[in-house]
């Protein structure tokens, strides 16, 4: 399950690309899309405003945007590729503040829901805004039940049980 991700005027306080990468890759893993492809870019309010502004032209800045390479007119090149999501951080970190928790809580959350646009979930009705937001916990849950990739995958237990000599 090919997860790239880039970060734009990085690094970002409290966010990890190997952190992000395990969140996208469990996400996928409950969709059972293991084979897609997913690119995730994190970035600047002034970046994401400039894609804002060119491809939905609206000049501001957003939280995310999410380019699905299967809609369109070459749909049916697209292969395993999904596309791409984009999170704008400082964004999602002011977001985070008023919600009174973690900017990364937020930049999961985020791309959960960027992650269902690439796969055609639209929030244009209440109806669809309320499974819309039922699917993206769903999502987040999953990204936070896989167990975090440490150098060591040692357990307590086992290196408290070691004796002394």
């Amino acid at each position: 399950m090919p997860v790239s991700i880039v970060v734009q005027h990085g690094p970002f306080r409290g966010i990890t690309q190997r952190e992000i990468v395990r969140r996208a890759e469990a996400m996928l893993r409950a969709l059972k899309r293991e084979s897609d492809e997913l690119s995730i870019v994190l970035t600047t309010d002034e970046q994401i405003q400039f894609l804002n502004r060119d491809y939905r032209h609206k000049d501001r800045a957003t939280d995310v945007l999410a380019f699905a390479i299967r809609e369109g007119e070459f749909a049916s090149l697209a292969g395993d590729l999904l596309g791409d999501v984009i999170i704008s951080v400082p964004t999602a970190a002011r977001q985070a503040k008023e919600k009174g928790h973690d900017t990364l809580d937020e930049v999961v959350m985020l791309l959960a829901h960027g992650l269902l646009h690439l796969l055609g979930w639209d929030h244009d009705t209440i109806a669809k805004d309320k499974r819309m937001r039922a699917e993206t916990d769903k999502l987040v849950r999953a990204s936070e039940g896989v167990r975090p990739a440490t150098a060591s995958r040692t357990p307590r237990a086992k290196r408290a049980t070691v004796p002394k000599k």
